[in-house]
């Protein structure tokens, strides 16, 4: 494990890829399965030498060169945090103290969320049936059952009796017999969930996971700190889980890359943001094999299986990570048609970049003057 381990570079601009060495873990056996929650560690490209048009005539950039040598410089640290790697950067006088508190802070929330520490809130309540919930937890959970109630059921926060069946959470993969899942099915449903204050209560057998939202809740809670301690710049990846703070030093938009499902080593887009999260879920990410077939890890909880939706990535750009979280997995459940009704109704919070099965992209209309689609595959505005 890395902790604290702040270097201090001169960087100005960044292209983070998403998911860039993100890599699925074909494991057939249990050996081979156990890099199923390993991934990526993202990179950080010097892109001083590319003028981006983004940064001209803006109020927010500084054509006339007055940013100072401090506010250039940037400071990285890197951490194991939630099953993945961690990188945060932050730009400007402030960032040594910005980013220990962050750390801090993250170290905070993984106990607190775990589902496997004795000691953390969801735990406790998954052993005893019942029990009080800390502020972060009973918002988080707050705001899983609301995803549960928006999304139709597609994402649920009780999913992990049937993750626990596929070997996702213990990493002992294998293909459940259907009798199994239809057996567990009733204990997924994140209506039976009572919240009341900062009491909750689950019916028997039901348990607990906020894991599916848990590094989108932290990705924005890491924001707040970065902009709590002065810090006006900087750039996360919580394991992929990319989010912003303000634009570049330079005023210019940070170009995330987004993966490419076909081809790990590659992105099939780019696109532009700034104080936003950029959270992608794909069927290439965490996977096993078994007699020559592929079972990931984004499991539809209505039938207990992998989602077979027609969809193999899906991208969510927002400012709220915790939203984002939530969103790239379950529109990937819903598949692309009720993805782009979801959207349609929501295009205020998120906007979307999706790929199909057959690699045609789906983008929705509010990322047309910002997004570039790198692949050679058809292309599809979503309005």
């Amino acid at each position: 494990m890395k902790k604290n381990n702040i270097k201090y570079i001169k960087q100005t601009a960044a292209v983070l890829c998403a998911a860039v060495l993100m890599c699925g873990c074909s494991a057939p056996t249990a050996d081979q399965g156990s890099g199923a929650t390993a991934v990526n560690e993202t990179s950080v490209s010097d892109t001083t030498d590319e003028a981006d048009p983004d940064s001209q005539g803006n109020d927010a950039s500084d054509p006339s060169g007055s940013i100072t040598a401090d506010e250039q410089e940037s400071l990285s640290s890197e951490l194991y945090a939630m099953d993945t790697v961690m990188s945060l950067t932050a730009y400007g006088a402030h960032a040594k103290e910005a980013l220990e508190a962050a750390e801090t802070e993250i170290s905070r929330l993984d106990k607190l969320l775990s589902i496997s520490s004795e000691s953390s809130d969801i735990y406790q309540v998954n052993q005893n049936g019942s029990g009080e919930l800390s502020e972060d937890t009973r918002e988080l959970l707050a705001s899983a059952l609301e995803y549960f109630k928006e999304t139709d059921g597609a994402f649920d926060c009780t999913i992990e009796p049937i993750m626990e069946a596929w070997g996702f959470t213990t990493h002992d993969y294998r293909v459940p017999d259907s009798s199994e899942l239809s057996g567990l099915l009733p204990l997924v449903d994140a209506s039976a969930v009572s919240l009341n204050g900062d009491q909750v209560n689950l019916p028997s057998g039901v348990r607990l996971d906020l894991g599916g939202i848990a590094k989108g809740f932290t990705s924005s809670r890491v924001m707040d700190i970065f902009a709590q301690n002065g810090v006006t710049s900087g750039i996360i990846s919580l394991g992929g889980n990319v989010q912003t703070l303000g634009r570049k030093p330079d005023g210019s938009l940070w170009r995330v890359g987004i993966q490419d499902p076909g081809d790990l080593n590659s992105m099939f887009a780019v696109v532009k943001v700034a104080d936003e999260a950029v959270i992608t879920s794909g069927a290439y990410q965490r996977y096993f094999e078994q007699d020559e077939v592929r079972y990931h890890h984004i499991i539809d909880p209505r039938t207990g299986y992998p989602a077979d939706s027609g969809l193999t990535s899906v991208t969510i750009i927002s400012p709220d990570g915790t939203l984002a979280d939530a969103l790239s997995t379950s529109l990937f459940i819903m598949g692309p048609e009720k993805a782009a009704a979801f959207w349609q109704q929501h295009k205020d919070k998120f906007d979307a970049i999706m790929m199909t099965d057959d690699g045609t992209v789906l983008v929705t209309s509010g990322l047309a003057d910002r997004c570039q689609i790198t692949s050679s595959g058809k292309v599809e505005v979503v309005s």
